[in-house]
């Protein structure tokens, strides 16, 4: 079996990909990172999204579990919080209010970022075979037809960490399209989507008699012709809400306080600020502009070398308004583990090839769904809706229409943001059904909730809104 493998990056794929490594025998998985890396649930600095929300879709924890058996479990045992996607949100999409279903549906799991990489980090270094060294790569070693290990720089000056497998998971700040023209590989194709989209977060202390409020989000309207802008109250773990503010290009929301508040009551519901405004804020609040949508088309390459495997956002970045890059991350871990099986160690031919195809298939999924929404704002640079995109955007909203009241419609909605079942769902015969007959029932005038929750809502809103 081989002797190493090198995993660029310590984040939520690396440590990932350095569980499949190591579950399939590989005698040193080393893991290289150029950050301190926190010891415990702590934002670092390599993260620029860190401290705004991020959802934990059902298909990605499912991913995660297969890798890292019992994670899920660790992370409600250190706060997280389990969320029915039928029951448990309050949601406000372009098209009203959505309704909640004593039914069965999908769950999510919400905390903090840093709680997720900290529990996976923390489970995965358990493995003895697997270390994490603080050092920059900056480079691969090798040729066109094999790379054979990664240049890294220390304090120590620069030096070769040669391997049997290198894998990319370094991030959106990957700078592989570089490091393949040092090999001379060159020609790689790189597209940008970006709407603009600035992320604004503060975190507050949930009020008491607040604590099973459900989450709620105000969803951005990409139909109206104007800039996106959104707002979620997220419970987190420490007995907390995170509140996430977003807008596209020209509709950012502000990062001093009084303008943070003033924009959720400026949302098409002001729900989210009448909730904060009787909430004890914890944090100032943070602001981030790390969001286009990058796609490196890797897996287009004539050629490939062996030996070199990208994953996660080194591959594909996404706008993280639709919740996609954590699961993304995993399911492209988990290919690169049923690879490794199928291909009995990670030297053998063709497996580096075989992996970034797998890969690229939910990022490509990932891409379609976050591309056709922002290119629908009118101040997105690097793509416009075509013909296609138009009449995916003509189906999607009549079926988000008909989800307001329609059991079958709102299922294959939450299937696909789940990402247990791939967008082809919204086309299966029951979903067409359900968006051709519209909602058996009438809008909703206003958010459904119950007696207790309505109660809580007006006990804490300062505003009179």
């Amino acid at each position: 079996m081989s002797r190493r493998a090198v995993v660029v990056g310590a984040g939520l794929a690396g440590m990932l990909a350095a569980a499949v490594l190591a579950d399939a025998g590989v005698a040193e998985v080393v893991v290289l990172d150029r950050d301190e890396l926190p010891d415990g649930p702590r934002q670092r600095r390599g993260l620029p999204q860190g401290r705004h929300a991020h959802l934990l879709m059902t298909g990605g924890l499912r991913a995660m579990e297969e890798i890292v058996p019992g994670v899920g479990k660790r992370l409600l045992a250190a706060g997280a919080h389990e969320i029915s996607l039928s029951s448990g949100v309050l949601a406000r999409s372009p098209e009203g209010w959505l309704r909640r279903w004593r039914r069965e549906g999908p769950v999510m799991l919400t905390c903090t970022r840093a709680l997720v990489d900290w529990t996976v980090r923390a489970a995965v270094l358990e493995h003895p075979r697997i270390e994490v060294r603080r050092a920059a790569a900056v480079g691969l070693t090798g040729s066109a037809g094999r790379v054979r290990g990664v240049r890294v720089s220390g304090p120590g000056g620069e030096a070769d960490l040669d391997a049997d497998l290198v894998v990319d998971a370094s991030g959106r700040g990957t700078r592989i399209v570089t490091w393949l023209d040092g090999l001379g590989l060159s020609g790689v194709r790189t597209r940008i989507v970006d709407s603009g989209l600035v992320n604004a977060s503060r975190v507050y202390r949930v009020p008491a008699g607040a604590e099973r409020f459900p989450l709620t989000i105000v969803q951005a309207d990409p139909y109206v012709s104007r800039p996106g802008r959104s707002a979620m109250v997220m419970p987190v773990e420490g007995d907390r809400w995170l509140v996430s503010c977003g807008g596209t290009r020209g509709g950012e929301p502000p990062a001093d306080a009084e303008g943070f508040l003033r924009y959720t009551l400026d949302l098409p519901d002001p729900i989210v600020g009448r909730l904060i405004s009787g909430a004890e804020p914890l944090t100032d609040v943070h602001v981030s502009r790390s969001t286009s949508n990058v796609r490196h088309y890797l897996d287009k390459a004539p050629q490939w070398p062996e030996g070199l495997v990208v994953l996660g956002d080194a591959l594909g970045t996404f706008n993280p308004a639709y919740g996609q890059g954590m699961s993304v991350a995993a399911f492209g871990a988990r290919v690169l583990g049923r690879e490794l099986e199928r291909a009995g160690g990670p030297d053998a031919p063709g497996l580096a090839r075989r992996v970034l195809r797998g890969a690229a298939r939910p990022v490509d999924a990932a891409w379609a769904m976050a591309v056709g929404q922002d290119v629908l704002y009118p101040a997105t640079r690097g793509g416009r809706p075509g013909i296609a995109d138009r009449a995916v955007t003509a189906y999607t909203r009549r079926m988000t229409r008909a989800a307001a009241g329609s059991f079958a419609a709102a299922s294959a909605i939450w299937d696909v943001t789940s990402m247990r079942t791939p967008p082809t769902r919204m086309f299966h015969p029951a979903a067409v059904l359900a968006a051709l007959t519209g909602s058996p029932l009438p809008a909703l005038s206003g958010p459904p909730l119950t007696p207790a929750e309505r109660e809580v809502l007006d006990g804490l809103d300062r505003t009179g809104a």
